[in-house]
């Protein structure tokens, strides 16, 4: 039976921004890996459990070591606290990403809640896959609508998690997605100004930081790799 319906996390919501509705497949051409350890780190830091250190490195301390109550972001604050070094941003967005089966673990969990369901299908007929279709499109209809709201009108305030996973998904390449690209481009100014993180509490002028230090690993990779690779 699907679990009762609650507040998304901003790893689930980037989650149904990146896979195909129909297909339950992610959309090509996105780089959401990073942006769910973007994500798994800033819910950390808005829970009030992690902070970054001020100063160039952006070292995370742990403020508290109490379970948030979600079974993978208790598991990345667990590794932060029993890390024996302490390590910046960019390092925890990193090793976040890389968290086995990840894009399983999410997806499962938005199919406890009844959005999606999970479903095999073949990769040129010989490979299977697991694939997740949309089964009920309310969520994330509700999670577009926040966005358009906040990047296509001129409200002052907007609140943090969604000015954190704008931040998330436009560093992404997943805007494009429900949007159309020409209106995007319209609002790039907008888009700034939220990412900036003006009038923005310290906690989620930090977590927008977590966004921005996995807008720049999803950058770097892609060269980092063709560069070894060649």
């Amino acid at each position: 039976m699907p679990r009762r319906q609650s507040l998304l996390g901003l790893h689930e919501e980037i989650m149904l921004l990146a896979l195909r509705d129909e297909e339950g497949t992610v959309e090509f051409g996105s780089m959401y890996g990073y942006a769910l350890g973007g994500a798994l780190l800033a819910e950390l830091l808005l829970a009030g459990r992690i902070s970054v250190e001020e100063g160039k490195r952006k070292l995370v301390n742990v403020v508290s070591d109490e379970p948030v109550g979600q079974p993978l972001v208790d598991q990345c604050l667990l590794q932060i606290a029993s890390a024996k070094r302490r390590a910046v941003v960019q390092t925890w967005v990193q090793r976040f990403s890389a968290i086995k089966n990840l894009h399983h673990r999410i997806a499962q969990g938005l199919c406890e809640r009844g959005i999606l369901r999970a479903a095999e299908d073949k990769v040129l007929l010989i490979f299977r896959r697991q694939i997740y279709p949309e089964i009920n499109p309310q969520p994330e209809r509700r999670l577009i609508e926040r966005l358009r709201k906040a990047i296509f009108t001129d409200q002052d305030r907007v609140d943090p998690r969604t000015t954190i996973l704008i931040s998330l998904a436009n560093g992404a390449n997943l805007l494009r997605i429900p949007f159309d690209r020409k209106d995007l481009k319209k609002r790039r100014q907008r888009i700034e100004q939220l990412t900036n993180g003006e009038l923005m509490g310290k906690a989620a002028s930090e977590a927008i930081q977590a966004a921005q230090a996995a807008v720049t690993i999803a950058a770097v990779m892609p060269a980092i790799i063709v560069t070894t690779t060649s």
